[in-house]
This record gives structure tokens, C-alpha cells and sequence, in this order.
């Protein structure tokens, strides 16, 4: 096969450290510009992102080009420094260690797009713990909830 043909729908997702609510309305849009930016910035597609006060949801196409690894570490540190510059309250804003990514069955994309769009409605009913732990259960993932929370 002479060519490499991908295309790997992912939805990441990861919050504040200790799930802060430090995502201010004020800087939430520019925030979410910003994690798409880094995302395309590494050829990484941004197809939607959202969240609210204390986690984000990233949509986008996982470039061939990089480890999904890279592409969080990327996304988490530039914009952790960036967000600190707006504004003094959020000088010890930081996110957690670990993250979620979950791959996206292309006929459910606008399924995902249509969930992080609605996080604001989403979470005046369910905390993220609860969500995070509905993603680990449908995508079977094995997981230790002493270990899931930093």
C-alpha cells in the first residue's frame, strides 16, 4: 500500500485539577479557541470543544503524525500557561494529571458534537465524577477510582 490513510475520530476529555471550577465564563469561549488551536496546530482536526466550569471535551481527528500522548501533553500545558496571563485569580490554575480519550464512531459524531455543545444543560444534573465514570463504563475500561481522581 503506497499511501497511510487515517482517520481516528477522538474525544478527549480532562478537568481541572481537583475538578476546580476555575473555567470562568468570561474566558471560557476564548479558552476552548484556544485548546481547538493548539489541536490544529499539530494537525489534529478540532472538531468541537466545550466543557464547563472544572473539565474540558475535545472533539478532533487524531493526526497521523503524532501519539495521542504528545497531543494531550501539548494541549495541557500550552494552555495552562496561556490562561494564567488572563487574569491573576488564575495563577494556580492547573489541570489534572490524567486524561480520557475515547474513539468516536464516525456515524456518532454529531452525536458527540451535539453532548459537548449541551455541557452547560448536561451538568446542572450530573457532576463530572459521574460523567467520567459513564465514559469508563461504556467504553469498558477498567479503572481503580482510588486512581482516577488527582
Amino acid at each position: 500500500m503506497g499511501q497511510s490513510l487515517v482517520k481516528n475520530y477522538l474525544h478527549i476529555v480532562f478537568s481541572t485539577r481537583h475538578r476546580q471550577p476555575l473555567i470562568h465564563p468570561p474566558y471560557e469561549n476564548d479558552l476552548h479557541n484556544y485548546l481547538g488551536g493548539v489541536c490544529k496546530s499539530l494537525e489534529c482536526q478540532p472538531i468541537k470543544v466545550g466543557g464547563y466550569t472544572d473539565h474540558v471535551h475535545i472533539l478532533c481527528m487524531l493526526s497521523k503524525k503524532i501519539a495521542l500522548m504528545k497531543l494531550v501533553e501539548d494541549v495541557k500545558s500550552n494552555s495552562s500557561k496561556w490562561i494564567k496571563t488572563l487574569d491573576p485569580s488564575l495563577q494556580n490554575f492547573y489541570w489534572q494529571n490524567g486524561y480520557g480519550a475515547f474513539s468516536v464512531n464516525p456515524a456518532e459524531v454529531d452525536k458527540v458534537i451535539a453532548y459537548i455543545a449541551n455541557q452547560h444543560e448536561h451538568h446542572s444534573r450530573k457532576s463530572f465524577q459521574d460523567e467520567y465514570r459513564t465514559f469508563l463504563k461504556k467504553y469498558q475500561v477498567e479503572y481503580d477510582e482510588q486512581y482516577v481522581w488527582d
